[in-house]
């Protein structure tokens, strides 16, 4: 320091004799941090809402600041007081933070004199826009004069912890600070963040149960850390205080959940101990039970609620764990040890919330320390499980192997002796084999033309009635199941009769291939039909073929027979059909018969109004 002013070494001196007076001048010197703690005073009054209420209070009502204090949940709003002056004889620049990120609303005063106030509102109810400084922490910066005071009021609301760690910090002790943590919080992070990202990997790629549920649980641990540094508020959410409020609460019990079911798994609690097994799942579910209450609980009472959660939980797993380890379990070893990290760092850490243990950190810094402490060693567990599954896996490899090898040598062995001593057997049954196969290569020849012939009409070569049906059907639920058009033609001969009174009945024969073939040679595509109906009656069926393009196809063929040179002898035999047609699309298998039925109808309308025509069923045929 380089030098003082005497009237503010008399105020000093005056300060510092009255003991009940809580106001004390702290000198701002060269130091580049300064903590805060020791000079601070706070009052507790639910009435005090307003500066000019705290600036008249009695000084004898402001009480120093204890540790227990600090670190307990839910208080009502306080007021902190400090005073600063700068001893330097130099104008100063200083930051003033709080490095407790979760303090839900700090209203600021700040009196750099007599006359001026600067007011600031600051917390993360509120949107991180809205800070002072862009920091992971609630900073304020402002410039000391030479030998000038500075007196700070803050009013704290929060219904987490009551620390308020402030600090006092130059340029370069703020730079150095927020180096270290961000070195700190990077490297504790991008472990987190790697291990669990690697174990969701794996656990993808090798369909393990057990490093999906510890990758779980670990990419859940690391939100919650780095929610308890604040920096999800600065970039995942910057603009819902709502999520962070709510967030802490909600990720310890699914940080749970996750870990005792990767507990089981890794444990192997279903071949080792059955109570062991029930008692895990029965605390899942209460852990997912509680996940689900969270959201409809004051953030004390959740907070504390999850405190003893993880309490029990850790007690419970420690005993299973010890348990196992007696009994020779070599994996319960190590996870004993890397979950002792755990289980003390969270005891200190309720201890501390409940008001029953001090220490000069953060409460929730030794569970944080507990959790590095046991991923760390957990994953080593995770390790060893994979590599005694992959030495298993690889035993029981080579002794499939040698069995199939094994097996194979016998194998040939025997081959060999049959082939040494069965050589003219062999040539015998290759003989005989060969004759079968000619056997049944002429037997399925055979069936295939029987076949052939009992779907095709003997007399005109086109598929007969029952091939007929048994397409119709399948188009119709191939109709249904495409939503397309199904269309039928059926056919007739006109004056089919005459030609074989007047001609006879071969010469009606001739007439009945000769448009059989016409009709056959029309279709284009493979999914076409044409048939005998019976008599003089053919029927055509086109999948996936519109109205219009049924009465195309249907026109085409009443001009192609009506052109075909049929003659009988010396004499020449006129030929024309009628035919009826119609097409939908198949809703049902009974609508198949409905379609037969109206072209059938259609069929008659057009004989009846003159034949050697197409009709299209219509509802007007029914009248």
């Amino acid at each position: 320091m380089k030098h003082f002013n005497p009237l503010l070494i008399i105020l000093i001196l005056c300060c510092l004799s009255t003991s009940s007076v809580a106001h004390t001048l702290l000198p701002v010197g060269d130091d580049d941090i300064i903590d805060l703690s020791p000079w601070l005073y706070y009052v507790q009054d639910d009435k005090l809402q307003r500066l000019d209420d705290i600036q008249s209070l009695n000084p004898s009502r402001w009480k120093k600041i204890d540790p227990i204090f600090n670190q307990a949940l839910a208080v009502k709003p306080f007021w902190i007081k400090f005073s600063l002056y700068n001893a330097t004889g130099e104008k100063i620049k200083r930051y003033l933070t709080i490095g407790n990120p979760h303090l839900d609303k700090i209203y600021l005063y700040h009196q750099p004199n007599a006359e001026q106030t600067v007011h600031l509102e600051m917390g993360d109810a509120y949107p991180f826009s809205l800070r002072p400084m862009v920091h992971n922490q609630f900073v304020h910066s402002f410039n000391l004069a030479p030998d000038q005071v500075h007196t700070f009021y803050l009013r704290i609301e929060t219904q987490g912890s009551a620390s308020v760690p402030l600090t006092l910090k130059s340029s370069n002790g703020m730079i150095r600070t927020t180096e270290s943590q961000s070195l700190y919080q990077g490297l504790q992070l991008g472990a987190l963040l790697a291990i669990g990202l690697l174990s969701l990997f794996i656990g993808i790629i090798s369909r393990s149960p057990s490093y999906s549920l510890y990758a779980g649980y670990v990419l859940t641990v690391t939100l919650l850390v780095a929610t308890l540094h604040g920096l999800p508020a600065r970039y995942l959410w910057p603009d819902w205080p709502t999520v962070q409020e709510a967030i802490i609460p909600l990720l310890i019990p699914i940080g749970i959940t996750f870990m005792l079911l990767f507990s089981e798994r890794v444990l192997q609690l279903r071949d080792n101990n059955l109570l062991m097994l029930k008692l895990c799942r029965y605390s899942a579910t209460s852990t997912l039970i509680l996940t689900l209450l969270i959201p409809f609980i004051r953030y004390p009472l959740a907070l504390t609620v999850d405190i003893l959660a993880v309490l029990i939980v850790s007690l419970l797993l420690m005993v299973i764990a010890v348990m196992l380890s007696l009994q020779g379990h070599k994996l319960a070893k190590l996870y004993t040890f890397a979950w002792s990290g755990m289980l003390i760092g969270s005891f200190i850490t309720a201890m501390m919330y409940l008001g029953i243990v001090y220490l000069p950190m953060l409460p929730q810094t030794p569970m944080l320390i507990g959790l590095n402490f046991e991923i760390l060693f957990m994953t080593a567990v995770l390790a060893l499980r994979y590599n005694d599954e992959r030495k298993t896996k690889l035993k029981i490899q080579h002794q499939a192997l040698e069995q199939s090898r094994r097996i194979r040598q016998a194998k040939e062995e025997a081959l060999q002796a049959e082939a040494n001593s069965n050589e003219k057997l062999e040539q015998m049954v290759q003989e005989r084999t060969l004759e079968l196969e000619i056997a049944l290569r002429e037997l399925n020849e055979a069936n295939q033309k029987l076949t052939e012939q009992n779907t095709v009409d003997s007399l005109t070569g086109v598929k007969n009635r029952a091939a007929f049906e048994k397409r119709l059907q399948a188009e119709g639920r191939l109709s249904r199941r495409q939503q397309t058009p199904l269309s039928v033609l059926m056919i007739d001969i006109d004056r089919f009769k005459a030609i074989n009174d007047t001609y006879g009945h071969l010469a009606g024969d001739q007439a009945l291939k000769q448009i059989a073939q016409a009709l056959k040679q029309k279709l284009r595509r493979p999914s076409d039909l044409v048939s005998r109906f019976g008599g003089e009656e053919f029927a055509m069926i086109l999948p996936n073929t519109s109205i219009d393009g049924a009465e195309k196809v249907a026109e085409l063929i009443r001009v192609t027979v009506f052109q075909l040179p049929l003659s009988w002898g010396a004499n020449a035999i006129p030929l024309t059909i009628s035919v009826g047609v119609y097409a939908e699309v198949i809703v049902d298998d009974q609508q198949v018969n409905t379609l037969v039925e109206r072209a059938d109808k259609a069929l008659y309308h057009a004989k009846n109004s003159g034949r050697n025509r197409v009709c299209i069923y219509t509802v007007d045929i029914e009248q």
